[in-house]
């Protein structure tokens, strides 16, 4: 009788609680690079609260998220430039755009003796066009008169691979200068009128602090790590702001009261005399609906994300989600399964 009763006990407790959830569960992911220190940091404390769970990240740019989430390579996706319409419609099903935190993409730049200069968007769009070529041209010099620039040639460097951060980067570009947006115009990847490529952030990072009198663009913690002078960045109100968690959050809060229901907005050069102006949201990509167990794991991670993980953005860098796109956030990943 005993035998038979533990024998019942274990099939119901089988019934009760799936082989999955005491296995060691795995998500794979790829995408951008500009939220790669948070999402390793979120990664590594959720599994560490979740113990069966192991969330691994690629970080290989937007474009490649963009593309294996689409291509069903990996259960999510990463973006820090919105999807078009176009790149939704081959996704076999529906897909989210789940805002995870704020950022802003900073000019940073390698001049001997020079640790604070102010970007004008003319200056910023005429080096990246290739129009003005030496650091003490006048749409630079005037912006910091008392800054002793050198008559030396600007090295400048881009991102080589499909990225978020240049589509945040070119879509201010693309805003504050016509010349921009007829010859380049605005995307993860665009045809750069001039300059170097490297891939991911930290290959710019790099770059740029191996190469003397250069700039380029970077997540703001990829400055900060690789301790790069950063720019501050004529606003659309002409103020000249340095991106930090205030100037950030201040570009956003405006998006924050007419946010779209699927997520997809630009808070570049974005009004208010405070707003830094190349700030961006970034996005997980995530299925609506997803095979066997890995939608109620997702759906788990993303709750989580939005009540602990939002603690830990500051202390890297990024500004945590404005608490009225929180709301709407939690009301859209209620449809995740």
């Amino acid at each position: 009788m005993k035998r038979t009763l533990k024998i019942l006990f274990t099939a119901l407790a089988a019934t009760m609680f799936p082989v999955r959830t005491l296995a060691l569960t795995t998500l794979n992911g790829a995408g951008a690079t500009f939220p790669y220190p948070i999402y390793s940091k979120w990664f590594d404390e959720y599994a560490k609260a979740k113990k069966n769970v192991q969330i691994n990240y690629q970080s290989i740019g937007s474009g490649g998220g963009i593309r294996q989430v689409i291509e069903g390579t990996v259960d999510f996706g990463a973006t820090d430039g919105p999807m078009t319409d176009e790149q939704l419609k081959k996704a076999p099903g529906a897909l989210l755009h789940i805002p995870t935190v704020l950022g802003a993409v900073v000019p940073v730049f390698n001049i001997k003796g020079a640790s604070e200069l102010n970007l004008s968007a003319e200056a910023l769009a005429g080096i990246f066009l290739g129009k003005i070529t030496r650091w003490n041209e006048a749409a630079i010099q005037k912006a910091n008169p008392k800054a002793k620039l050198p008559a030396a040639a600007i090295t400048v460097v881009h991102r080589s691979d499909g990225s978020g951060t240049t589509f945040c980067f070119v879509d201010y570009l693309s805003k504050v200068s016509p010349e921009w947006g007829k010859q380049a115009g605005r995307g993860t990847s665009v045809n750069w009128p001039v300059g170097l490529g490297a891939k991911g952030n930290e290959g710019v990072a790099g770059m740029v602090k191996q190469t003397p009198n250069s700039i380029g663009y970077v997540e703001l913690i990829y400055a900060m790590h690789n301790g790069l002078a950063h720019g501050a960045v004529q606003n659309s109100a002409g103020k000249f702001v340095k991106a930090d968690m205030e100037s950030v959050a201040s570009a956003a809060s405006a998006a924050a009261k007419n946010m779209p229901k699927d997520f997809r907005v630009s808070i570049t050069d974005a009004p208010g005399p405070k707003a830094y102006p190349i700030s961006t949201f970034t996005w997980l990509l995530v299925y609506e609906n997803n095979q066997d167990w890995r939608g109620a794991v997702l759906k788990d991670f993303l709750v989580w994300m939005l009540n602990e993980g939002q603690k830990m953005a500051p202390q890297l860098g990024y500004a945590p989600l404005p608490p009225g796109v929180i709301a709407m956030v939690k009301k859209t990943i209620e449809s995740v399964q």
